[in-house]
Parts: structure tokens; C-alpha cells; sequence
């Protein structure tokens, strides 16, 4: 009697573990996996201003919602930019750890070229790199984007408005961004720094759109140079100055 035991409870086990089995491969039967979706062949490189411009907006509207595509950033795309490269769009950003274009505008690799400064700050090294795709490689769209509670923003104002110098090459920023100062010394508004911000992306993105060997792009409708602000809080990206029409 107490031999049949021990064989007994082994079979119930085990029946449930078959069971169990059979469940989990009904459940994979009805719920088949999604294929993956290929990026290595995107939709068509935008060639105007007009195309790369919307292909971003809609890109932050979809970073806004969280209904992300997270197009092109597979193994496939990899290699099918591997060897060339068409980005329909220059950022030059702030250094932030918060604002990463590729995440902010939903694209992948191979669509942007991406600059950091702190501050959207500009010399001749920066406006030679932002020049490049435009001027190699026909890229339609450059965006300066600042960005809400900027930094380095915050510390050149308060080094100008002190008279304090910041250490090291920090006041090569300082002195990149005297010009946004000044403008926000004549109309600082409710928040100072905030407008400091605003003022450095619309010196940023002038400068570049009228200097020399970007303007003839730009006159000829070629290239569009947007300034834009990005809010920490919401994701969104507003359109100060510079959106093709």
C-alpha cells in the first residue's frame, strides 16, 4: 500500500507538467510572434526642406505620445549605411543628457547628423561641421535646438551679469553667448535665463542661415535652417524662427 504512493503523486506531477506544456504551446499557437520589422529599405530620403522638416516633426509627435516607430536601428540598417550615408538633417544641440535627437525626433541610424555644444554654442570648427552635409551631400535641413533650463545657458548669464568668469574653457561658452545676452539684457522678460535661451537659438540659427556659403542654399531653396526649443517636460519641439513652407 505505501509503495504506490510516491509513483502515484509522480504521475500527477507529471500529467501537470505535460499539461502545463500544452497550455503554454496553445497559448503560442494563438498568439503568434509579430514579425520583426525590417528597416534596412526606410521610407524614401526626404530631398527638400519642406519633406525632411515634416519627417522630423513627425517624429517628435510620436516621442510626445510614446507610440515610438524606432525606425532604422537594426543590424540590417547597419549595414546597408555601413559603407555610405545620406542624413536628410543637421542638430546642433546642446551637450544635455536630456535631449537626444535621435530619441526627441524618433530616427535611426544613418538620418542625422548630430552636434552637441554647450549651448548651441558656434565657431569655426561647429559651423564647418554643421556646413558639411548641406554643403557635401545635399542634406535639406538644419535644426539649432535649444532646450528648456539649459546649463550652460544659465551659468554664461549669470557669469556675465556677475562679471565673473567661469573656470577653464567654460568662458569660451561664456563668450559664445554674449550676443544672446546682450539681447536679453534690452527685453529679459518674466524669466531671464529662459529668454537667453530663446534669444541663443535665434542668434544661432540666423547666423548660420545668412552666413556665406550657407545663405546661397538657403536663397535658392535648397536648405532650411530652423530654430527650435525643446521642453524638458512635455517632449515637444516648438518652432521658434526658420520652417520651410
Amino acid at each position: 500500500m505505501h509503495t504506490a504512493g510516491p509513483p502515484a503523486r509522480r504521475a500527477v506531477l507529471t500529467g501537470g507538467l505535460a499539461a502545463a506544456a500544452v497550455a503554454v504551446g496553445l497559448t503560442g499557437c494563438s498568439s503568434p510572434r509579430v514579425p520583426r520589422k525590417t528597416t534596412a529599405a526606410p521610407e524614401p530620403r526626404p530631398d527638400t526642406p519642406k519633406a525632411a522638416f515634416a519627417r522630423l516633426m513627425e517624429g517628435n509627435a510620436r516621442w510626445v505620445s510614446g507610440e515610438l516607430d524606432h525606425p532604422d536601428r537594426d543590424p540590417e540598417r547597419r549595414q546597408l549605411v555601413a559603407e555610405a550615408q545620406e542624413p536628410f538633417g543637421v542638430v546642433l544641440t546642446c551637450i544635455d543628457s536630456r535631449v537626444a535627437p535621435e530619441l526627441v525626433f524618433d530616427t535611426g541610424l544613418g538620418d542625422l547628423y548630430v552636434l552637441r555644444t554647450g549651448g548651441q554654442a558656434i565657431g569655426p570648427v561647429v559651423t564647418g561641421s554643421v556646413e558639411y552635409g548641406p554643403m557635401t551631400g545635399g542634406t535639406p535641413l538644419i535644426v539649432v535646438l535649444g532646450h528648456q533650463r539649459c546649463g550652460a545657458v544659465e551659468a554664461a548669464y549669470k557669469s556675465l551679469q556677475d562679471g565673473t568668469p567661469l573656470p577653464g574653457n567654460l568662458q569660451a561658452i561664456v563668450k559664445a553667448l554674449g550676443p544672446a545676452y546682450l539681447l536679453t539684457v534690452e527685453n529679459p522678460g518674466a524669466d531671464p535665463v529662459d529668454t537667453m535661451i530663446h534669444q541663443q537659438i535665434r542668434v544661432t540659427a540666423d547666423d548660420l542661415r545668412t552666413n556665406s556659403d550657407l545663405a546661397p542654399l538657403v536663397q535658392k531653396g535648397a536648405l532650411a535652417v530652423v530654430g527650435a526649443y525643446y521642453s524638458l517636460d512635455t517632449g515637444k519641439v516648438d518652432v521658434l524662427t526658420g520652417a520651410p513652407t
